[in-house]
């Protein structure tokens, strides 16, 4: 049996219906069984190999943390905070959407859970202040797009992983075009809320507006002051303690709503760039983190719900980290048969430009996007354009950020969207009229796709300082 041969039983057994994971991982077997010059342990070798990896440490704990912040009623606090931020604009709610899905982005990293966490209350509140379904479902759908973009994220994780990238680096290239995704979506909210003539949902109230402000004002202050007594001979371990314990006494104080949900990517991104603790450990630190809220300081999870998120949670892991080991031997099989050499070598004959290349690899990450959940593509699709990319120098971090967005992108696609059947069972819309209401978000989104993909320093302006 040839690599060519393996990469057919793959296809024709994903054609039948057959799970990616086990599609990849049963045309290894066949490949091993039928080539007769690889021993048949190098299967288990190679799947326990490729899940034997301290990055991937960080899948099951920012999983974790994404399911407490979820099930602890942090996304009411983040819908009220945006609420007060933006909700008094043309169109409120729809801003609030795009700005409660980029805080929550900070916490979670997944789509899915931006989409069933904070979807039900917003699409709930959307339609009680009388917008369409279809257009709550859009606007919903966008931006929970961004919940892999900014960190953390869990396709960033499987990414860094599996092409040998620095994950600290592929989480900072996900905060600016996060951000530029975040205000290209209020900008498409703000336009539909002219043109439909969409009212202010709340009234506008300079003392809300002034707390939500303060509220970000503080959790900026606290990496500050932390630094500042570090400065003045403070020991590091005290001088956070004391930032912490000052903002705890703040959130007592003014009753904040949202300052220590905020708190999460500020303490991640700053805790990696800082060399305080590695990617992984961030994911432990927000798992406690998020586990300290529910459980001591808002006091909204119960023991009985814990053991149940957490069940949830490896069940999860068991899916991801099984596509991974599959993921693995295959990859590796198609570098031992040369076939990732083959196509890099056709690809190269067709163009050795990369911003043709990158043109060629958005189409096919999106049309990939489209039938395949965003890590078994990664594991799927690393292994063929990362030599290609290497060769024709593309920066591995840059090419990360637009595999994500892309694939981000193809969870809003029929015919396998994630995104598209969570938001219909939870609007209780029909497929086709989910899938309709999302087309006019699509084009704010291929947009940010181009100015990421061609203007590069968007992607990597921030690992650059930092790295």
């Amino acid at each position: 049996m040839t690599g060519a041969g393996m990469m057919g039983a793959f296809i024709a057994l994903m054609a039948g219906g057959v799970p990616v994971a086990i599609a990849m991982a049963g045309a290894s077997l066949l490949y091993v069984m039928l080539s007769g010059n690889i021993p048949d342990f190098v299967i288990i070798h190679r799947m326990y190999g490729g899940v034997d990896s301290f990055p991937l440490l960080a899948v099951p704990f920012f999983i974790w943390a994404g399911n407490l912040m979820n099930s602890a009623g942090i996304t009411n606090r983040i819908y009220n905070f945006a609420l007060a931020l933006v909700g008094w604009l043309k169109g409120g709610l729809g801003h609030v959407n795009v700005v409660g899905s980029m805080i929550f982005a900070g916490m979670s990293g997944t789509a899915i859970a931006d989409a069933a966490g904070l979807g039900t209350i917003e699409i709930k509140a959307m339609k009680d202040h009388g917008y369409s379904t279809e257009f709550a479902v859009g606007v919903t759908a966008a931006s929970a797009t961004v919940g892999p973009i900014i960190p953390p994220s869990l396709p960033f994780v499987i990414y860094g992983m599996m092409a040998g990238v620095s994950i600290g680096q592929l989480f900072l290239a996900g905060v600016v075009p996060g951000i530029l995704m975040g205000l290209v979506m209020m900008a498409t909210v703000a336009y539909f809320a002219h043109t439909r003539n969409y009212g202010r949902d709340v009234p506008f109230s300079a003392t809300k507006l002034a707390k939500a402000t303060l509220e970000i004002a503080t959790v900026a202050c606290v990496p500050g002051s932390a630094w500042l007594l570090f400065t003045l001979g403070v020991p590091g371990g005290w001088a956070v303690i004391a930032a912490f314990a000052v903002l705890l006494l703040l959130d007592k104080l003014f009753d904040f709503s949202a300052v220590m949900a905020l708190l999460t990517p500020v303490m991640l991104i700053g805790g990696m760039t800082l060399g305080v603790f590695t990617p992984t450990e961030g994911a432990i630190a927000a798992s406690l983190w998020a586990l300290f809220l529910g459980l001591v300081w808002y006091r909204t999870l119960d023991w009985r719900r814990l053991v149940k998120l957490t069940m949830d949670t490896i069940e999860t892991t068991a899916a991801v980290l099984f596509i991974v080991a599959a993921a693995s031997i295959f990859g590796w099989l198609l570098t031992v048969t040369r076939i990732t050499d083959a196509v890099a070598e056709w690809v190269l004959a067709f163009t050795q430009d990369p911003n043709m290349f990158l043109l060629l690899a958005n189409l096919l990450m999106l049309f990939v996007g489209c039938f395949l959940e965003p890590v078994a593509a990664i594991t799927l699709l690393v292994p063929i354009l990362i030599p290609i990319c290497l060769k024709l120098g593309i920066d591995t971090v840059h090419f990360g950020l637009v595999m994500v967005l892309n694939l981000m992108i193809g969870l809003l696609h029929p015919p396998m969207g994630t995104v598209l059947f969570v938001l219909s069972r939870v609007a209780k819309l029909s497929f086709e009229r989910t899938t309709i209401a999302i087309l006019p978000w699509l084009l704010p989104l291929l947009g940010t796709l181009f100015l990421c993909t061609y203007v590069p320093q968007i992607v990597l302006w921030l690992p650059k300082r930092f790295f």
